[in-house]
């Protein structure tokens, strides 16, 4: 029997296979499961030492990127994702909004990057995104946010290669489309797509020369196992998203996830060092739910690898923390939001 502790059991195995592991290896894109598995069971407080060991040789330790998202287009969307109040299948009592004009989504970018915030992110509650008059509307938001200097990324259901490329011609930056949760689960949310037609879109932003904004969801009663799988699924993407959101469920009435149990604020920790480690390179986003989030929970999400978040007192139809307690949190913390234009 081995008297060496560090090999004495799983867990122990776990940390020092992954501990090693990870600092030998640069960005890679073929981890399999079982890696992935062994890196998220790792006891905690060595998780977060390990990850916040990595963030630090990618990414500036005290700089978080603040990202301001706007709903363009509200509620009526066909698809029935279980957690989500806009969908056409619930009554969640959110009012239906057509496609706000360009000139209104410009001058809430304008008043943003006052705030210093350098990525503007524009969302619309449809399965596809249109064509005619109201994706011209989009592309001419899209040339004026990206006119201000920002960043600009968009969410609006699956694109064509066609649309893809029309929006990269008009200035976007990166394009949001979340796979939401493991292959297995993922039926289990929602019936009106399919998991490929998650990464046909994907590839399509990729064809387009657009970077990828793509995480999941979790708190929807999903196992361990689910939220290992969507990582790996994440961390196999070549080349791996360049932002990586990780959201914890809103219940929202109306919704057929809205008694789910709270989840463990520490499953947001975890997976956020763990998507640390296996996309390092990446801008691991701290997104929905942050208000369900205590202070001390938010901080170890940083401790853990998340270098950006969204500001502003809504994320589409969901509460967010106000623009004060951002500011107050970041400056006890000695934080500073990201200034540079870098994805």
């Amino acid at each position: 029997m081995s008297t060496n502790p560090s090999v004495s059991s799983p867990s122990a195995a776990a940390a020092s296979f992954g501990s090693d592991h990870a600092a030998a290896s640069p960005v890679r894109s073929d981890w399999t499961r079982e890696e992935v598995a062994l890196i998220y069971r790792t006891p905690l407080p060595e998780l977060i030492f390990r990850a916040q060991t990595i963030h630090r040789r990618f990414h500036a330790p005290d700089r978080v990127q603040t990202c301001q998202l706007i709903s363009i287009k509200t509620g009526g969307c066909p698809e029935d994702c279980a957690y989500c109040p806009q969908s056409a299948h619930y009554d969640a009592d959110v009012e239906r909004q057509g496609l706000l004009i360009p000139q209104h989504v410009i001058s809430v970018a304008r008043e943003a990057a006052g705030r210093g915030v350098t990525r503007f992110c524009m969302g619309a509650a449809w399965r596809q995104a249109p064509e005619g008059k109201d994706f011209d509307n989009v592309l001419e938001m899209v040339r004026g946010v990206s006119a201000l200097g920002m960043e600009v990324c968009c969410t609006l259901g699956m694109l064509t290669d066609s649309q893809a490329a029309r929006l990269k011609d008009a200035g976007l930056s990166a394009y949001n489309h979340n796979l939401d949760t493991s292959p297995e689960f993922y039926g289990s949310i929602i019936t009106t797509r399919v998991y490929d037609d998650r990464l046909r879109t994907l590839a399509s932003v990729r064809k387009a020369g657009i970077t990828v904004c793509c995480g999941g969801i979790l708190g929807m009663g999903e196992t361990e196992r689910d939220r290992i799988g969507l990582l790996h699924q994440l961390a196999t993407l070549e080349p791996h998203p360049e932002s990586v959101p990780i959201n914890m469920l809103v219940r929202v009435a109306g919704t057929p996830l809205a008694e789910k149990p709270a989840l463990d604020p520490l499953e947001m920790v975890r997976a956020i060092a763990t998507a640390r480690i296996l996309m390092p390179a990446s801008r691991v986003r701290l997104a929905a739910g942050r208000k369900q989030l205590s202070p001390e929970a938010v901080t170890l999400c940083f401790l853990a690898g998340a270098n950006s978040i969204f500001v502003g007192e809504k994320l589409l139809t969901t509460p967010n923390p106000g623009v004060d307690e951002d500011e107050q949190l970041l400056q006890t913390l000695g934080l500073k939001p990201l200034e540079s234009h870098a994805i």
